[in-house]
């Protein structure tokens, strides 16, 4: 987790030096969890980056390491309501499985057309060891021994899930935002994330502040980051 009101304070003392701007409660909350989901994104562009490297150099197996366990923090299991809708915080599915006795099996996904050319050959017909499913959006259809009824149970999934939605929560007294802990929602990326989350919203707030030395300081920071990060 990473402390939301931490992420503020940076944010705010950098930009308000030498009276750059102010970046209001409101502001900042649009601009985290815009910020987030880039974060978040981009360990899915990093992760298949690093797959495309040959070879099992430490180095490189360290760092897919550390970003798999960034990840796995949003690594869900749920069961498939009636069969059909997925979990509504999906944000990147990942395998569907049915019961087989004591034996869960993956189905395999296949496309619309792939599935009208599957009906119309009897020996490509799914079984319960040869599931498959077809998705649409939020819904899935799981075929099994019975290709005219979808399965209503048994049935569940693997996922991402999508960071729940940030909030630098305040109550405003005497004119003033204070900043109200109760209420607040934290990030809830790697600790790790920190600096990255400040220099990205820092970032942003440079272009609403109309300030082009926010918006340079904070490219060079995240420059530097990430060399860092690669050497």
């Amino acid at each position: 987790m990473v402390n939301i009101d931490t992420v503020y304070q940076r944010v705010l003392a950098i930009a308000n030096k030498e009276q750059r701007g102010y970046i209001t409660p409101l502001e900042f909350n649009l601009l985290a969890n815009q910020t987030q989901l880039s974060v978040f994104e981009q360990y899915f562009y990093d992760k298949n980056q690093r797959e495309r490297i040959p070879g099992n150099d430490t180095d490189y197996s360290d760092v897919s390491s550390i970003l798999n366990e960034k990840i796995s923090f949003f690594e869900r299991t749920d069961i498939v309501t009636g069969g059909q809708t997925l979990p509504p915080d999906l944000y990147r599915l990942g395998s569907i499985r049915i019961v087989d006795g004591d034996l869960w099996v993956e189905a395999e996904y296949i496309d619309h057309k792939d599935w009208l050319y599957i009906r119309n050959a009897p020996l490509l017909h799914p079984t319960s060891l040869r599931p498959v499913y077809l998705r649409d959006e939020a819904l899935i259809w799981v075929y099994s021994d019975s290709i005219v009824d979808h399965l209503t149970t048994g049935v569940d999934c693997t996922y991402i899930r999508q960071p729940v939605k940030v909030e630098w929560a305040y109550d405003v007294i005497a004119e003033k935002a204070l900043y109200n802990a109760g209420r607040t929602v934290h990030f809830e990326h790697h600790p790790s994330e920190e600096t990255a989350l400040v220099m990205q919203i820092l970032e942003l707030a440079g272009v609403i502040i109309e300030d082009p030395n926010v918006v340079q300081y904070a490219n060079q920071k995240m420059t530097a980051n990430i060399q860092q990060e690669k050497a």
